[in-house]
């Protein structure tokens, strides 16, 4: 089975990635695939809502979005890691989930796979739940299953993850129980 981390912040080599990192590190650790899409380097450029996406196979928009789409079909659970930015997640991240829309329309492409989500903030209480909420509301909209950390929403860490024991500590948990629950679709 194969995990797909995303890092939904445009600061290359920063928290989100770091995060990704030790999730993916987890995942492989326990057996699965891993593959990642950082947007700090990739190029992906707003929808513009043209309606091609429902008479095609792809995008019009000549960009990374199409190894995304790959990556995001060839995953059976995929976390996604963003920061906080004024309440929520970037606009570079918003654009890939606007983006996906064409996965939903195509037979909803990303239907009960095992959906996960991190954030990090200025501080403990910087919007990262509801950054994460968000992010689950796009997973709820491509009818993926969301999991947590056993205890809250998912992964909330604060910057520098590096330093925030307690933080990666959820950032972990999130990981395992996204792996417990891809385990457990494989066994069925």
């Amino acid at each position: 089975m194969k995990i797909l981390g995303i890092s939904g912040s445009p600061r290359k080599g920063q928290n989100c990635e770091k995060m990704i990192g030790t999730v993916l590190k987890l995942a492989e650790e326990r057996g699965f695939e891993t593959d990642s899409v950082f947007l700090s380097s990739s190029k992906i450029a707003p929808c513009t809502a043209c309606g091609a996406c429902r008479e095609k196979d792809c995008c019009v928009i000549e960009d990374d979005m199409e190894n995304v789409y790959e990556k995001m079909r060839e995953a059976d659970g995929i976390i996604v890691a963003a920061p906080v930015y004024m309440g929520n997640y970037p606009a570079q991240l918003k654009a890939l989930f606007d983006r996906s829309v064409l996965l939903r329309r195509k037979n909803f492409a990303l239907k009960n796979k095992v959906g996960a989500a991190l954030s990090v903030g200025g501080s403990r209480n910087g919007g990262q739940e509801k950054t994460i909420q968000s992010i689950h509301d796009w997973m709820h909209i491509h009818g993926m299953i969301i999991v947590g950390d056993d205890a809250h929403f998912g992964g909330i860490a604060w910057n520098p993850v590096e330093e925030d024991t307690v933080g990666m500590q959820t950032v972990r948990n999130t990981a395992a129980k996204l792996c417990d629950v891809l385990e457990i679709i494989e066994k069925k």
